[in-house]
């Protein structure tokens, strides 16, 4: 007994640590991404920068890749307010050149790829042109590089919604940019992004029964860089997932001050990933930034200027490898 109460003493003082990630059964023709604002940035990098483990990518509320420059003023204008408007021509010439350099993956792994963008017109943050860029870059892309004939995009952009993520429910926020950034408007936005990157349901949807699991985001870094990132990531695992079954693999990327630190488990629990999660058998990885002063990201967002260095959109970013490392980590290899 004196042993035990002087183990549970030094969990307490310590603190108990977050389990490792579980290694599972995942169909490396079922993993995909998607994010929202900052987020759908971030979907749309680690599709560029990794083709070969994302063909799929959901862009909610985000513009083309590349579109910052690096630059965080090019940020708050062009890639938010669409003024100066974004040359989308010269966005695609980048992006091929970076995959043909290298420091991006090969193009050809999105040939029977697929980009869904979902925007509202009634977004102030975002502006609907700004979105309209971003699906005009992907059918340029498309439309330019040898081989991607058959690459699909889908440009949602007709539904009225602000800068938010629709959920099923219906209330008074579907026309407002408020925390949590999760909008009541009668529309799953989340079940739609399922399907559109799945296919229809395999079996009917309910609850979810799953179970969400914290884990340790700074046990995956790679040569020890630190990605700016929380200490706690969530993954959500279906019963199927957990039992050893095949599985897919979203990776859903949060937006700018949607982390857990600002609106707790609101996002990983509430967007309604997870229920659709169960009936397509698909793990929903929920990676969680911190905010930061120094270097400047107070509002928690995903790099999609800069801050995290200049690498910060191809495969050598520190936030870009970390994410690639992770999904490695639970068994899906990438074609390097």
């Amino acid at each position: 007994m004196r042993w035990t109460a002087l183990l549970v003493l030094g969990l307490l003082a310590t603190g108990v640590q977050a389990a490792p990630l579980p290694k599972l059964k995942l169909d490396p023709h079922r993993v995909a991404v998607a994010g929202l604002s900052s987020g759908a940035y971030m979907a749309t990098q680690m599709q560029l920068a990794y083709p070969d483990m994302f063909p799929y990518a959901a862009i909610v509320a985000g513009g083309p890749y590349g579109c910052a420059g690096g630059k965080l003023d090019a940020a708050l204008s062009s890639c938010m307010k669409g003024t100066p408007g974004a040359d989308v021509s010269a966005l695609v010439a980048k992006a091929t050149q970076r995959a043909d350099a290298g420091d991006n993956g090969a193009l050809k792994y999105l040939a029977h790829g697929k980009a869904y963008l979902l925007h509202g017109r009634d977004d102030a943050l975002v502006a609907p042109s700004v979105a309209e860029a971003g699906a005009q870059f992907y059918q340029r892309l498309r439309d330019t590089v040898p081989g991607l004939k058959a690459f699909q995009v889908v440009d949602d952009g007709h539904r009225a919604f602000a800068h938010n993520l629709p959920i099923a429910a219906t209330g008074d926020d579907c026309d407002k940019s408020v925390s949590p950034y999760l909008g009541h408007c009668g529309f799953d936005a989340a079940g739609e992004i399922f399907a559109q990157l799945y296919g229809k349901p395999p079996h009917a949807v309910g609850d979810a029964k799953g179970e969400l699991r914290t884990f340790d985001q700074n046990a995956y870094r790679v040569g020890g860089v630190d990605p700016l990132l929380a200490d706690e990531g969530y993954l959500y695992v279906p019963p199927a997932c957990a039992a050893g079954k095949p599985c897919g693999l979203l990776v859903a990327f949060h937006g700018c001050k949607q982390n857990a630190a600002a609106v707790g488990e609101a996002f990983v629990k509430d967007a309604g990933f997870n229920r659709w999660a169960d009936a397509y058998d698909v793990a929903v990885l929920y990676p969680q930034t911190r905010a930061s002063m120094a270097p400047l990201n107070p509002q928690a967002c995903w790099d999609w200027w800069g801050y995290s260095g200049s690498d910060y959109d191809t495969r050598r970013g520190a936030q870009p490898r970390w994410v690639a490392n992770v999904v490695e980590q639970l068994g899906v290899a990438g074609k390097h």
